[in-house]
């Protein structure tokens, strides 16, 4: 079916899918924990540190700004993060005056998790990161409240989680071949951003020092329909498993146009931001990229999950530079998906919290309650 006529005849029925709704909002109303207190809110700002200047296609940095939040109640502490890379348009400043409006007083349990992340949902229209960092907050509070941590309330197994991807950032030849050797024997997959003239030679780099799996990411960099589709040729030539975002948010239909012809999925990242986008773009990528500070946290992300595969989409977790408060959490989803990028606690030097690590380059899910952390 062409993607137009599909899109009119699944708009109604996408919008009314049914969704498995959250284990705890389903029984906020006949069980509470026990305790009548009030949640409390904090939130500070922090840096985050790169080990190494992060490039792709249209900008370089070396810091990401993040606020951590705090959510108490009857003595138990929920964690909470947001992180605001450039191009996502929050900073710390609106993180923390949206935090601001926030009153969690008004309800009282945080096992009403769908009532309260709704009510924090329509405070402002967008400030995607700083409703997550109270999702997140709030998903471990419950979690630790219930004893267990969110993979096993979801009903997933551990065991199944994937390898993550681990991101080589552009650079000269030269220190991608440096980087390449570092970091790929700890590592079954890398990923490559791409989107600008040398990515060939980005790859040749690469395939210089290893021939193991490669995720590459275009971040929107190919103008043209059809060099994007002969490069995706090449690049499956090369060993390349999947590509995410070669063209335009704005260009949907030629994005369509390649996925159709194209022997690679294709994965929709800043074409994608919330649950609502899934049906639209079905027959346009293969699959989403969910990423909890753009969907707002683990509430939405396992309703997307859910939307995708009733629509036979593909589905991988990734994520911005963050501490594992935020890696810990989206984690939490990863045995249920094709594929995980959820590096970016490995991408700074000054985590302050241990969560999920890395083993094997296999992502290693803690049975600690909550989003599964703990403080370092």
């Amino acid at each position: 079916m062409e993607r137009r006529n599909f899109l009119k005849a699944s708009a109604l029925a996408a919008m009314t899918t049914a969704l498995p709704m959250n284990l705890l909002a389903q029984s906020s109303k006949s069980k509470s924990p026990a305790g009548s207190g009030k949640m409390k809110l904090t939130f500070r700002t922090y840096d985050l540190q790169l080990r190494h200047v992060f490039t792709i296609a249209n900008s370089s940095r070396t810091t990401t700004p993040v606020v951590l939040t705090e959510i108490e109640y009857d003595g138990i502490t929920g964690y909470g993060e947001a992180s605001m890379p450039p191009y996502l348009g929050e900073t710390q400043a609106s993180v923390i005056e949206f935090l601001k409006k926030v009153n969690l007083e008004q309800f009282a349990s945080p096992f009403e998790l769908e009532d309260i992340l709704a009510y924090v949902d329509k405070i402002t229209e967008n400030n995607t990161a700083a409703k997550a960092s109270i999702d997140i907050a709030l998903h471990d509070l419950v979690g630790k409240i219930m004893g267990q941590p969110w993979h096993k309330i979801w009903g997933l197994n551990k065991a199944l989680a994937p390898s993550t991807t681990f991101t080589i950032g552009i650079d000269t030849p030269e220190v991608v071949k440096q980087k390449t050797r570092e970091d790929a024997p700890k590592y079954n997959i890398l990923k490559v951003k791409l989107g600008r003239p040398g990515d060939k030679e980005m790859i040749e780099a690469i395939r210089s020092v290893t021939d193991k799996p490669i995720a590459v990411d275009a971040n929107q960099g190919w103008t043209d329909k059809h060099y994007a589709l002969d490069m995706i040729y090449w690049l499956q030539e090369k060993g390349i498993v999947m590509v995410e975002q070669p063209m335009s948010k704005h260009r949907l239909d030629d994005t369509a146009w390649v996925t159709e012809r194209s022997p690679l999925p294709i994965f929709a990242d800043e074409s994608f931001q919330r649950l609502t986008d899934v049906a639209k773009l079905k027959g346009a990528f293969t699959g989403v990229n969910i990423k909890l500070m753009k969907c707002t946290g683990m509430r939405e992300a396992w309703k997307i999950l859910n939307m995708a595969r009733a629509l036979n989409m593909k589905v991988m977790i990734g994520c911005m530079t963050e501490t594992s408060c935020a890696i810990s959490a989206a984690s939490q989803i990863s045995p249920a998906v094709d594929f995980a990028d959820l590096d970016g606690n490995l991408l700074i030097s000054n985590d302050i919290y241990k969560g999920t690590t890395v083993e094997k380059g296999v992502l290693m899910l803690s049975d600690l309650p909550g989003i599964g952390i703990k403080k370092v």
